[in-house]
């Protein structure tokens, strides 16, 4: 067969290349499209607020936080808690006090019909006629009961409406981006080391280089994997734990003695858009257009 060109309109096969590029041109069909540089955060910025941190931690997992922001979603999620609990406590009383209730009620109704079979049928008839004549009325409007009629509006309150029970809340405050259990004792601080370049007056968010590895001064940014040590929190280039710091397994500023757990990679560009170096691609379902 011979070699069909791209832009080729003479021949009879009908490339991937023509195919994809007549779907984008018809407005028809699912639309594939890498996403931009816009829509990847900046590996220095907080994972809640996206902005560039200005006390910055990480957990355990290598997720970057503004310290004040992880700390009021930490208060905010046992504030949570303290009121799922009293929900459930108050829920815990009120089925104490209806099982109280029923055995209550049930031991009455069986001393009731042992002292109706301790008397005589005419005793009993006799009882049952006097009780026929002033049986109570029976309508939901008698004795104050039409304020406790349910809302027919509300689905919540109908007659058949099923109770839902309340399970009892979990304590534990889980990383909003991991999923994984979060302490305020498991934040470790980030200790940027900051380019010096006296040429650029530009303020530091401004700047496009703004850190670079105290070890290397290589200039850190998305394209540039970076570790966290943890016992001191400099950020480091992985190229200088694998090269330098895994040789001896001292710190390379303060020489003290590190553990493979004292290595923190730092996870880069994740969004709630667009996770860390995957899935970069959105998708845009259009019409499709059937033979």
């Amino acid at each position: 067969m011979t070699r069909h060109a791209r832009n080729c309109t003479a021949g009879a096969v009908y490339t991937y290349h023509e195919k994809k590029k007549d779907a984008a041109a018809s407005g028809y069909g699912t639309q594939s499209e890498r996403l931009g540089k816009d829509s990847v955060k900046n590996f220095d910025c907080c994972s809640l607020t996206l902005q560039p941190c200005r006390n910055p931690v990480i957990t355990k997992e290598g997720y970057l936080f503004d310290k004040e922001a992880i700390l009021e979603y930490i208060i905010t999620k046992k504030n949570e808690f303290t009121r799922k609990l009293k929900k459930y406590d108050k829920q815990l009383k009120k089925e104490e006090t209806e099982k109280a209730e029923l055995a209550a009620a049930e031991k009455e109704s069986n001393l009731i019909k042992f002292m109706n079979r301790e008397k005589n049928i005419t005793s009993t008839n006799k009882q049952q006629t006097e009780a026929g004549a002033s049986t109570p009325s029976v309508s939901n409007l008698a004795n104050g009961k039409d304020k406790q009629l349910p809302s027919f509006w509300v689905p919540s309150q109908l007659p058949d409406a099923k109770i839902s029970k309340m399970e009892k809340p979990d304590p534990t405050v889980y990383c909003p981006i991991s999923g994984k259990p979060l302490k305020m004792k498991d934040l470790i601080e980030v200790n940027w080391t900051l380019v010096n370049d006296r040429d650029d007056k530009k303020s530091l968010i401004a700047k496009e280089n703004r850190y670079m590895c105290p070890v290397t001064h290589d200039i850190l940014s998305n394209a540039v994997p970076c570790a966290v040590i943890r016992t001191t929190g400099h950020v480091v280039t992985m190229e200088c734990v694998e090269k330098i710091i895994k040789k001896d397994w001292l710190h390379p500023l303060t020489g003290d003695k590190l553990k493979e757990k004292d290595i923190i990679v730092v996870q880069r560009g994740g969004t709630g858009y667009a996770l860390t170096n995957q899935n970069l691609e959105g998708k845009n379902e259009r019409p499709v257009l059937q033979a």
